[in-house]
């Protein structure tokens, strides 16, 4: 059933050709708009797939949820919060903007809390950040993730705006002086590879409380979960996220290049990847995919159909 819906899915919105893809990074720019997959990974083990679903795309933003789950190990929650919030906004994700009585970032889904975070764990860790940060992506995905070299040095020439942000949050004192160092990481995290299969994997391994559902690695403790999967639902889809809570009504995160993952507790993982965006900086036919598998499974957290692994679990093995 689930195999079948998937290419349902796929072939209901492969034509779809709404939206426009990423420019402001050059190289997001030559993304071909015809790419377009789906990817399901249940909690134990199950690999669902369709369309380009090993197609390899830079994490962008999917990655913030990760960062700040290492930055919450390492620090704990009461000095991350004196850093940065976790109150939805309505500013765009690359707003130079930051609360108005604390000084913080409104949370760490934006870009100005996303470089808070990657800040902080530089200066707990120093050159040996990237390493940490790369493991953790892979530990979660199954596999040995590569940072997109190409990507990276676009970011790295085009990301003034991300310098400014640093500024300000230097500023504060929300952030180290050593921006340049702090915007290398931030850009390298955002370049690593990946593609659907593996966002699923990330999400179902969310979803299995921590533990990736193939290579049975605990990658994420209980508590870094329930911190990550809260602010995801909260915060992950941009200032679209109040419409994506009502609407799905899944912890999900979404990034520019096309992509987005999303975790159903105890249950799996979902990944879509599609370059053309609409206004918030989320995939059109993603979007779409979500909404679909939402009612069509019962996936909303507050659906009456959604009673745990069982429920899912009975269909997947009939």
């Amino acid at each position: 059933m689930i195999q079948n819906l998937l290419e349902n899915l796929y072939e209901k919105y492969k034509n779809n050709n709404e939206g426009s893809v990423a420019t402001y990074i050059p190289e997001l720019a030559n993304a071909d708009i015809n790419d377009f997959g789906i990817s399901i990974v249940t909690s134990n083990g199950k690999v669902f797939e369709v369309g380009d679903s090993r197609k390899e795309f830079t994490i962008q933003s999917i990655s913030k949820p990760f960062t700040y789950g290492e930055a919450l190990k390492t620090y704990g929650e009461a000095k991350i919060s004196s850093y940065v919030g976790v109150q939805p906004t309505d500013e765009a994700f690359n707003s130079i903007e930051l609360e108005p009585i604390t000084n913080r970032p409104f949370n760490p889904m934006i870009n100005a809390g996303a470089i808070s975070i990657t800040g902080l764990l530089f200066e707990k860790y120093g050159d040996e950040t990237m390493d940490i940060i790369l493991s953790i992506y892979s530990k979660a995905a199954g596999r040995a993730l590569s940072i997109n070299d190409e990507v990276y040095k676009s970011e790295w020439k085009s990301g003034h705006r991300n310098r400014a942000i640093s500024y300000l949050l230097v500023n504060f004192n929300m952030m180290t002086e050593q921006v340049e160092k702090v915007l290398e990481l931030y850009f390298k995290q955002c370049s690593i590879s990946l593609n659907c299969v593996d966002l699923a994997t990330i999400g179902a391994t969310l979803g299995n409380i921590g533990t990736n559902p193939i290579t049975n690695e605990e990658v994420f403790d209980v508590n870094q979960v329930r911190h990550i999967l809260s602010i995801m639902f909260g915060c992950g889809m941009y200032n679209n996220s109040g419409h994506w809570a009502h609407e799905v009504g899944l912890p999900a995160k979404s990034g520019v290049s096309g992509g987005i993952l999303a975790a159903v507790n105890r249950q799996l993982g979902i990944g879509t990847y599609s370059p053309p965006l609409d206004f918030f900086g989320n995939s059109v036919r993603g979007i779409k995919v979500y909404e679909d598998l939402s009612k069509e499974l019962g996936l909303h957290v507050f659906d009456s159909m959604n009673e745990g692994s069982n429920f899912l679990r009975a269909i997947i093995e009939a």
